[in-house]
């Protein structure tokens, strides 16, 4: 005869190795200051647990990265309900349809069934891309948008070559916006790549050079990323850029050689 424990049995507490518990420790607080979406009394929770069955001198280590620690988390990520990422991703694991309920930026709802491919966490956001079964399309949604999620009762079938990362990038670099900006770098694709992030735009190699693309509702926050990039640049497109950059570069020499009075 034999027996065996089921799986989720209480077992008696788990002696942790240095390299195990600065790993949990420090788990636990980046998912506490990234806002993760999971209660803080559970992290905090899971943090007592952690060092009650710790020996005196991993005690000292785990609170030193407690009290050393401090996060610069720019932006801060976005709110988002604790549920929808534990009904995600069982969906994605069974590949079970979801009923979303969505609301876009200009407050409009809608709702529609949806095949989720995957979850990205990007720049402080959480992405699903999937199947929407009310544009019939590959779509990606913004999870702190989510009105409301819940279980379908259909099963899907997940394309073997879909990549969510990538398709979340595209997806964020082709949004729609009011300026289609267009400039043109003097270098190597490989080097602009390197400067460069998939998030930021599209880029293309020409007899020029590179062209590097992407659409934007604001054009502020473009101007000093360009200046930072170390090779020459010429702004194709649109005319209100090129604006906004004489006036930026007349602000600069006024506040180089201007005095005060």
């Amino acid at each position: 005869g034999a027996y065996q424990l089921q799986r989720g049995y209480k077992l008696p507490p788990l002696m942790f190795t240095d390299s195990e518990a600065i790993a949990l420790t420090l788990g636990l607080l980046a998912i506490r200051e990234f806002r993760f979406p999971v209660d803080v009394a559970a992290v905090e929770g899971a943090l007592a647990k952690t060092e009650r069955v710790m020996p005196e001198r991993l005690l000292k280590q785990a609170r030193g990265l407690q009290e050393a620690i401090t996060f610069n988390v720019a932006p801060y990520p976005a709110l988002l309900q604790n549920d929808f990422i534990a009904i995600l991703s069982s969906a994605i694991q069974q590949q079970q349809q979801v009923i979303l309920r969505y609301q876009s930026w200009s407050g409009e709802e809608s709702e529609r069934a949806f095949d989720a491919y995957g979850i990205v966490f990007n720049e402080g956001y959480w992405y699903t891309a999937g199947y929407c079964h009310l544009r019939q399309d590959l779509r990606t949604f913004r999870l702190d948008r989510v009105v409301a999620l819940e279980p379908g009762e259909i099963f899907f079938e997940r394309p073997a070559d879909f990549e969510p990362l990538e398709h979340v990038l595209h997806s964020i670099v082709s949004m729609p916006g009011s300026e289609q900006i267009e400039v043109l770098l003097k270098t190597s694709l490989e080097h602009a790549q390197q400067l460069i992030s998939p998030i930021m735009g599209t880029l293309e190699t020409t007899e020029k050079g590179v062209i590097f693309r992407r659409s934007a509702s604001q054009l502020e926050w473009i101007i000093p990323f360009l200046m930072t990039l170390d090779f020459p640049i010429f702004v194709l497109g649109p005319d209100a850029l090129r604006e906004r950059l004489r006036n930026m570069a007349a602000k600069a020499l006024q506040m180089a050689e201007g005095e005060a009075g």
